[in-house]
């Protein structure tokens, strides 16, 4: 499902050139349906294994393969039906500010082309699943943070992607409605996503435990 092997990132400099290893000889590998916790304090390189989860970067060094796909083989037109395969969740919620919160969340699908009565049944019910009913008509700009967020999650899972991954889906979030949105991604690795959940928080695994992988300084330090 997910392989990393002896993967190294170095983001550009200004001028193009590689510049420090932000991680460094990554090597692990994440089973079909399986529910990951990726771990560690800020710039330990969290962020950065989660864009290759996405697709969104190649590796430096070493190779990761997605849902059976070597990154560092692919052609560019087979990366966009990869990504459509993998849900994201983005720390900055990347939503767009001209649609209301329904079409936030139903966009994945109509770009699939699902037909609308599926549409319309698949977003009603992620939206009050996530308690955003009555809100539907909102644009993102009229919600709160934590609103935003769950708004956010509700897109990355709509379309039932065969990966999702989450960068701390819950840091805006009160304890109720983080125990909502841990109880949405623990339903969807139940029916066969795989879910990856990269977090600073010691709360969380410790109410789901699965399996960790912590990293410091660009390096994978446990494993378990």
């Amino acid at each position: 499902m997910v392989r990393f092997s002896r993967v190294a990132l170095a983001y550009p400099d200004a001028r193009g050139r590689p510049g420090p290893e932000v991680l460094r000889d990554l090597s692990f590998t994440l089973g079909e349906g399986s529910f990951t916790w990726i771990l560690g304090p800020s710039g330990a390189g969290k962020t950065s294994v989660l864009r290759l989860m996405q697709a969104a970067l190649r590796p430096t060094a070493g190779e990761v393969e997605l849902l059976g796909i070597p990154l560092s083989r692919a052609r560019r037109r087979d990366l966009p039906p990869l990504r459509r395969r993998i849900g994201t969740v983005h720390q900055e919620f990347r939503l767009l500010s001209h649609l209301s919160a329904w079409d936030n969340v139903a966009l994945p699908l109509r770009l699939a082309a699902i037909p609308e009565s599926t549409v319309r049944e698949d977003v009603a019910e992620l939206l009050d699943w996530i308690g955003l009913t009555g809100k539907e008509d909102r644009r993102p700009e009229e919600l709160s943070g934590g609103e935003q967020q769950r708004l956010t999650i509700a897109r990355a899972v709509v379309t039932r992607p065969a990966l999702l991954v989450a960068d701390e889906p819950t840091s805006e979030l009160d304890a109720r409605q983080a125990r909502r949105v841990l109880a949405l991604l623990t339903e969807m690795n139940r029916m066969g996503t795989t879910v990856v959940v990269a977090t600073h928080s010691e709360d969380l695994p410790e109410r789901h435990p699965a399996r960790m992988i912590a990293l410091e300084g660009g390096r994978l330090v446990a494993d378990g």
